[in-house]
Formats: structure tokens, C-alpha cells, sequence
């Protein structure tokens, strides 16, 4: 087998369960099973709301929650994550359905399954690690705003409008229920609201979302309300099937499967990270995570499921029911299919008002007040970001408001980087001499008179050098300059090519430029533009500020700027000499 081979299968091997994980399966089983028979409560009206809500109905949606459940369960890198179908999925699903079809849908998942896959081989998981909290606070907030518009129609009772966005929607919804009110269909979305939020409050380990959602489904039934249900479920999961692809579609599908791709990628990594940090004993595996999810979202289409990704409120309500395995999980997708299998018949007469009510209260608890008070409070470039991401989440694509709110982020972070570099003049000062005679003062006095010296803090990069370059530039009447670089923390192209300018400059003026304490890890962008060489070969070059000193005053002899002298000449404290350099061994008389 060849080098190329065995690295692949290696590759693929650390993607793939191991014998650690069956191992963890047998360790807690009872408190497993338990976990995953409380997350399938929670998750059953999840899955059936958020499946109507993509357009493919409830079926798809409970499709998607067993499928995509239990191979993300088995496949996945978190031993805690439960997947399925969430609210920010179905906020890019909707235009998709509308553009494209249930069809449509599928192959998107299709194709994003095969993305996600290729992400994980290139190991591209582990940079969804820098992703920065206002960002994720502001998506989140978004996407509980887009959820809740949403849910708007289905809770008014309202058949909704035509519209290009949710905002559009949710408005045409409230018109209309203006000039013909369904109140019934109002009390009880606000009824399962109440009974949920205040009951969480109360009770946080009670699925009050499914006894809700079970009471109004008796009341409806028994009361002969003449308001819209579910309908007739399937008993069993379709035969998989390849029958909704369309090979000409493909290349105007491209452009949303990698939307899809990239939030499932998102969703699925912070939804781990979540869950890494309910507890102090797991460490998810980024680049399996996107395998197990790639490969849920490549199988779910054939059984007619949504994109699927990790679901934040169901891993947490899976970490705080005790799961220790991945166990919990595959549990809480086999017993969706029994519940699908047995229970169809009863899973049809839940009215959609009470499953608008159910994602109207999830919307509202995915918003956390106090972090998103304690990231405004941190900074106004925080609150910046976070509030762009949130708007552009609700005003544009959800793919499209994270790129904006990291480019912003990027920038706000620059510009904080750039305003940390500091130029500073490091004047003579020999106040603290003692030893100094009237010769070294004379000395001294020529010295300050002719020699300047600055010491550059911080990076010189693309955001930051060009503000060196007046000041420096603009200096004049002196002999030499020595800039001092061993506070210089990072050099790029742009800071090396403007440092070469400086230099170019100066020296066209008649100053000559020493740099002293350069680190070798900047030497080589100075050596790529050829400055580092010509340095070199000049002599212009020191370790450190103390011979860059010493080598200037002789310079300044030998074209006699200074006159000679006896005695021997030592950088006085102001230079602002490091420790390991403030001696300065003048020559002997």
C-alpha cells in the first residue's frame, strides 16, 4: 500500500467510532436511557413544529429527528450532542422550498451532506473555535427573532402570505388577523407560551412543552374547535430513495447547499462546545462532529428529512437529564421511530397553533438576557458586533450576517491591535549617571544633540506601520537614528516594505539608520524585500541597542561631528536600554 494510502486511511480512521466509544456506552446505561426518554419528550413537538415550519411538513421533520438522531449519535465527535432538525435550519429552508420545492430541499441536503464530509477530512473543525462570543450571542438572538416572526401566522391563525422576508410576513399575518380574528387559535399558542415559560421556571426538568402541547390537543378533540392539526402522519419511515434528484439542478442548488453546510457546521460545533462546558469531563472532536453530521445530512435526504444539525436546547436538556454516552442519544432517536410507529394516528390531531405556541416559548428562551447585557457592558466594538449580526441575521442570509459579524469583528480586533503600537523617543537623560564628568556631559550634550533614538512597541503590520512613517520620516538635524525593535512583537510584508521606506527616506537626507534588537523570528519578512541584506552588509545591524550606541558615537568621531576624547562612554540609564544591554563598554584611553 502506498505512503498516500495509508495516510488516507488513517485519516478516515480517526473520523470513525472506535472501541472507546462502545466502551462508554456500557458504562452508565440505566442513567442513558433515562436521558434519552427525557430528551425525545422534549424533542417530539420540536421535530414535528420545526418540520412544518420548513415547508416539508411534520413528517420530514420527525423524519429528520430519528435519521439524522441516530447516525449523528453513532458518527458524531460529541458524546453528549443529540441532532436533528432545528429553528436557525428552518430559517434557510423556507426560501429554499419556496425557489425550489421539497425536491429542492433534499438535494441541498444532499449535497451539503458531501460538503460537510470533505470539511471534516480537511480538518477544517477546528477553526469554528474562533469564532467570537458577540458574534455567536448576536446569531442567536437573530435567529430566536427570525423563529419567533416565524411562528407569527400559525399562532394567529392566519394562512401566511407570499412575502420576502419574515418581518414582511409576520406583518401581512397581523393585517389580516386585524379584519378576520381567530382568537381560538390566539389562546391557545399563548396558553402553551405561559404554561411553558413559567413552568421552566419552576420546574426546568419538566417537559412542559409535551403536556402542553398533549392538553390542547385533548381540548381540541374534545371541545370540536375548528381550528387546523397536524394531519395524517406515516407509521413508518419511507423507503430511501434518490428519486427527488434532479442532475440538472445541481449547479443552482450549489450556491444554498453551502449555506446549508456552513450552518450546520456552525450550529452543530457551537452546540458541542455547549455541552463541553455543562461538563467538565467532555472534550468533543470538531472534525468528527462534521463527519457525523455530514454523514446525517447525506442519509436523511433519501428518507425525505430536512438538513439536520447538532440542537442546542436538546443537548443541554440531554447533559442536565444525566447522559454520560452517546447512548442517550441514539435512545432518544429510537424511541421517536417507535412513537411514530404506535402513536401516529394521536401525533396528527395536535393542533398547529399549540406547536407555534411551542416555538414561540423555545424563541424566547433561546434569548439570553444576561449574556447579551454582559457583552454590551464589555465594549462598545462588542455591542457593535453583536447587534450587526443579530440585524443582518434577520434582514439577510444567516450564512451571510456571520461572515459580517466576523469581518467586523476582524476589523474592530485590527483596529484595537493597530492603536497598541506605540513609537517612543528614548531620550539622553544621565540624571541617573553617577559617575558622569564634565568630559561624558560635553560628550553627552554632542551626543543628544546628534544621535536620536526610538523604540517601536508593538506589531508593525498592515494596520498599524503606516503610522510610524511621518513621524519618523519628519525627523531631522540628526546624524543617526537608532530604532530600537526588541518590543516589536510581529512584522509583515507591509510593516517590513514601510520600515525599508523609513530607511530609504532618511538616509536620502543624509541620516544614517541603525536597527538594534531585531528577533529572529521577523527576519524573514525583512529578508523576502531584500532589507535585511543590505543591512547587513552595511553594518547597520545589532543585537543590541548598547553597540548600535557605541558604533553611532564612533561614527560620529570619524566624520568629526564629536570631538575626541579620553575616557570611557556609557549609554546612560534614559536610553531605555534592557537590562541585559544597559552596559555600554566605551574603548579604553
Amino acid at each position: 500500500m502506498s505512503t498516500a494510502s495509508l495516510q488516507w486511511t488513517a485519516s478516515l480512521g480517526r473520523l470513525l467510532p472506535g472501541r472507546a466509544d462502545a466502551l462508554a456506552m456500557r458504562r452508565q446505561p440505566a442513567r442513558d436511557l433515562i436521558a434519552g426518554m427525557t430528551v425525545a419528550v422534549v424533542a417530539l413537538p420540536l421535530a414535528l413544529g420545526f418540520g412544518v415550519s420548513s415547508g416539508l411538513g411534520a413528517a420530514a421533520g420527525l423524519a429528520t429527528a430519528v435519521v439524522a438522531g441516530a447516525v449523528a449519535a453513532i458518527f458524531g465527535g460529541s458524546n453528549l450532542q443529540v441532532s436533528g432538525p432545528t429553528g436557525a435550519m428552518t430559517v434557510v429552508l423556507v426560501p429554499i422550498v419556496h425557489d425550489h420545492g421539497p425536491g429542492g430541499v433534499l438535494t441541498v441536503g444532499l449535497l451539503a451532506g458531501m460538503i460537510l464530509l470533505a470539511l471534516a477530512v480537511l480538518r477544517v473543525g477546528r477553526a469554528m473555535r474562533y469564532v467570537p462570543a458577540p458574534v455567536v450571542e448576536g446569531f442567536t438572538a437573530g435567529i430566536a427573532a427570525v423563529i419567533f416572526l416565524q411562528q407569527v401566522p400559525a399562532a394567529l391563525g392566519v394562512h401566511p402570505q407570499d412575502r420576502d422576508t419574515v418581518t414582511a410576513v409576520a406583518w401581512g399575518a397581523i393585517t389580516d388577523f386585524a379584519h378576520r380574528p381567530h382568537w381560538t387559535e390566539v389562546a391557545l399558542a399563548a396558553a402553551v407560551v405561559a404554561f411553558m415559560l413559567v413552568g421552566a421556571r419552576l420546574r426546568p426538568a419538566v417537559p412542559f412543552s409535551l403536556i402542553a402541547v398533549a392538553i390542547t390537543s385533548v381540548l381540541v378533540a374534545a371541545s370540536g374547535w375548528g381550528v387546523a392539526t397536524l394531519g395524517a402522519l406515516p407509521a413508518t419511515l419511507p423507503s430511501p430513495s434518490l428519486g427527488f434528484l434532479d442532475i440538472s439542478a445541481l449547479p443552482t442548488l450549489a450556491a444554498s447547499a453551502v449555506a446549508v453546510a456552513a450552518l450546520a457546521a456552525l450550529e452543530s460545533l457551537l452546540s458541542a462546545s455547549v455541552a463541553d462546558a455543562m461538563t467538565s469531563r467532555e472534550q468533543h472532536d470538531p472534525d468528527r462532529e462534521l463527519f457525523g453530521q455530514g454523514l446525517a445530512n447525506l442519509i436523511v435526504p433519501l428518507f425525505g428529512g430536512v438538513p439536520a444539525t447538532g440542537a442546542i436546547a436538546r443537548t443541554a436538556v440531554n447533559v442536565r437529564s444525566g447522559a454520560s454516552s452517546r447512548l442517550a442519544a441514539l435512545t432518544h432517536a429510537l424511541l421517536l421511530a417507535g412513537i411514530m410507529l404506535v402513536a401516529a394516528p394521536l401525533v396528527a390531531r395536535i393542533p398547529l397553533a399549540a406547536l407555534a405556541g411551542v416555538l414561540l416559548a423555545t424563541a424566547i428562551r433561546m434569548v439570553e438576557i444576561a449574556s447579551l447585557r454582559a457583552l454590551g457592558r464589555a465594549s462598545r466594538s462588542d455591542a457593535a458586533v453583536m447587534t450587526l449580526t443579530a440585524a443582518a441575521t434577520i434582514a439577510l442570509d444567516l450564512v451571510v450576517a456571520v461572515l459580517l459579524g466576523l469581518v467586523a469583528a476582524g476589523a474592530l480586533a485590527l483596529r484595537q491591535i493597530a492603536r497598541s503600537a506605540r513609537l517612543e523617543e528614548v531620550p539622553l537623560n544621565t540624571a541617573d549617571h553617577h559617575d558622569a564628568d564634565q568630559a561624558l556631559l560635553t560628550d553627552h550634550a554632542l551626543l543628544t544633540e546628534h544621535i536620536a533614538v526610538y523604540r517601536i512597541d508593538g506589531p508593525m503590520f498592515f494596520a498599524a506601520a503606516h503610522r510610524f512613517l511621518p513621524e519618523l520620516t519628519a525627523i531631522a538635524d540628526v546624524k543617526v537614528l537608532i530604532l530600537r525593535l526588541s518590543k516589536v512583537s510581529a512584522i509583515d510584508a507591509t510593516g517590513a516594505i514601510v520600515l525599508r521606506d523609513i530607511i530609504d527616506r532618511l538616509e536620502h537626507r543624509g541620516t544614517t539608520v541603525y536597527l538594534s534588537g531585531l528577533r529572529p523570528e521577523h527576519t524573514k519578512a525583512l529578508s523576502a524585500i531584500g532589507l535585511l541584506n543590505r543591512l547587513e552588509k552595511q553594518g547597520h545591524l545589532f543585537d543590541s541597542a548598547a553597540e548600535a550606541i557605541q558604533t553611532a558615537r564612533d561614527h560620529l568621531h570619524h566624520t568629526g561631528t564629536l570631538p575626541e576624547r579620553g575616557g570611557t562612554l556609557k549609554a546612560p540609564a534614559g536610553f531605555g536600554v534592557p537590562a541585559d544591554d544597559t552596559a555600554l563598554a566605551g574603548p579604553e584611553a
